[in-house]
């Protein structure tokens, strides 16, 4: 089932800006678009089926196998230190988690007394602070309610709160290994933002960290030492300072990517039909 290719140089995970050759395998394919790679502490990644509804669950080893169907429209995935699952769902327009027996919660679906435009992407600090972004693409532009894109805060404890608000769409969302830096991906300005966050989980100072990134950029995922891989035309890498590292080239084009396996040293990226994993050669 596993077809494999070399690809370039990926940025070894360490100080030093040193390149070392990775191996890309095709671990999961004949999908109609991927979205939403999440690695759990468990030993399992699950993504995003978005067009169809589903949510699949890939063990090393096995064949793909679902885990949450009818799961309207699920984008960006997301796990807790608890291990429930988060999700985006685009077509219902809402924040859900989903429990250890199957139990789905609704976090988010309004604000102000407004539905949701399509929550995208999101992600879930050590403590149990939810950050998500709720643009609009394609046909979801023409059943907002309101009238501006917006990256949101649920804390463990209180209201959903406004991060930012703006008219260009966020996408991409992560945080810096320590948790006190929010990064945000602005699709059509094609710039990467950064908040820097209190004890409280609140946002506040925000700054430009990245920007004229090539082609549209997706989703993004943070190493232990602070780097960023940004799913784009290919993986981005930069440097918590903002500074491109190096590009990462892709047969096709890329939506998303986490971080995961043993020591979080495999890549896995979403793109079009299928799932790819890095990892280094022997």
């Amino acid at each position: 089932m596993i077809r494999a290719w070399m690809l370039g140089a990926l940025a070894a995970l360490a100080l030093a800006q040193d390149f070392s050759e990775y191996k890309f395998e095709s671990i999961a394919k004949g999908f109609t678009f991927t979205e939403g790679p999440a690695w759990s502490k468990d030993g399992y990644l699950v993504f995003s089926d978005t067009p169809t509804d589903r949510i699949l669950k890939w063990i090393p080893g096995r064949l793909p196998e679902v885990l949450r169907s009818d799961a309207h429209g699920p984008s960006g995935n997301a796990f807790d230190a608890e291990g429930r699952l988060y999700t985006c769902e685009t077509r219902a327009r809402r924040v859900v988690r989903m429990g250890k027996h199957g139990e789905i919660e609704v976090l988010a679906e309004q604000w102000e007394g407004k539905r949701l435009n399509a929550p995208n992407d999101l992600v879930v600090s050590r403590h149990g602070h939810v950050y998500f972004t709720d643009p609009a693409f394609g046909e979801q532009q023409d059943h907002r309610e309101l009238d501006f894109y917006g990256v949101y805060h649920i804390p463990p404890k209180g209201p959903m709160t406004l991060v930012a608000k703006a008219q260009s769409r966020p996408n991409g969302i992560a945080l810096s290994p320590d948790g006190r830096i929010l990064y945000v991906v602005d699709s059509d300005e094609r710039k990467v933002r950064a908040y820097e966050l209190d004890k409280n989980g609140e946002a506040s100072g925000e700054r430009l960290l990245i920007s004229r990134i090539p082609g549209v950029p997706g989703g993004l995922t943070v190493d232990a030492k602070g780097n960023l891989y940004l799913a784009a035309n290919g993986i981005l890498i930069y440097d918590s300072q903002g500074h491109l590292l190096h590009t990462l080239e892709l047969p096709s084009r890329a939506s998303n990517c986490t971080l995961g396996g043993v020591e979080s040293r495999m890549l896995f990226i979403t793109s079009g039909s299928e799932v790819l994993r890095a990892r280094a050669e022997p």
